[in-house]
């Protein structure tokens, strides 16, 4: 069987091998109504120990990387990983191929970019298909640190979905209190103001009242020295008298 080049993929853009896609199913016609035809898939013929160890490497690369299935002008089509080993060649070209798809895409060099998360996902895949053919052991491994990293990478992910939620909250619940304190500012003012306005009144009737007490007072008190002087006037007038009425006569 044929294999397309890492870049055209039946309908689909991926960096992984695949083989040509494979007519699964065909509809029937409305008038026969037969069932499904069967998978039209030809397999070489090949000695029976080499036949079952690429079934089974075949089977192991399956379950690693499932095969693609999509319908198209109502015929369903499969298309499967390919299990030829790959050689050194074909490594330099998956890594130009990266490198071209990476400025293609215009995808980010740092930072949080889902595009080059995306392009290097499918090259690790790559890899993993092609240390598989040649070791399926180390691919089993090399698959559990791929869905390890994918695990580590959804928690990240989660966890900054909800620190930015967060912060979001946050940023929102102080916007508002700031909004809040702005206008306690603002009735504080006007309170202070208010009070500021009582207490130039209070001061200004506290001047008038000390100045009424001060006339007041003096008023009382000319009032006083004049009745003190006249009772010593009169004291005097009625001592006078009082010695001339005790005084002896000659």
């Amino acid at each position: 069987m044929e294999e397309l080049d890492i870049t055209s993929v039946g309908q689909f853009q991926t960096l992984v091998r695949y083989n040509n896609p494979v007519l699964v199913v065909k509809h029937p016609d409305k008038k026969g109504g037969a069932p499904l035809t069967e998978i039209e898939m030809k397999r070489p013929q090949t000695a029976g120990a080499l036949l079952d160890s690429k079934k089974e490497t075949e089977e192991i690369l399956n379950s690693i990387l499932p095969p693609r299935c999509w319908e198209e002008d109502g015929q369903l089509w499969q298309q499967s990983v390919s299990s030829t080993p790959a050689t050194r060649q074909d490594v330099i070209n998956l890594q130009e191929m990266l490198d071209t798809r990476l400025q293609q895409t215009q995808a980010r060099e740092t930072g949080i970019c889902p595009v080059r998360r995306e392009l290097y996902s499918q090259c690790f895949d790559e890899i993993i298909r092609q240390v598989t053919i040649n070791c399926s052991e180390r691919g089993l491994l090399l698959l559990r640190i791929r869905d390890e990293i994918a695990m580590s990478m959804e928690a990240y992910e989660t966890l900054y979905c909800s620190s930015v939620a967060f912060g979001m909250r946050k940023a929102l619940q102080a916007h508002e209190e700031k909004e809040m304190l702005r206008d306690r500012v603002k009735t504080l003012e006007l309170d202070k103001e208010a009070l500021e306005e009582i207490i130039a009144d209070m001061k200004l009737k506290q001047e008038q009242a000390e100045r009424r007490n001060a006339e007041l007072r003096a008023s009382e008190e000319k009032k006083f020295t004049e009745e003190i002087t006249f009772l010593k006037k009169t004291n005097a007038q009625l001592k006078a008298q009082l010695e001339g009425i005790t005084a002896p006569k000659k």
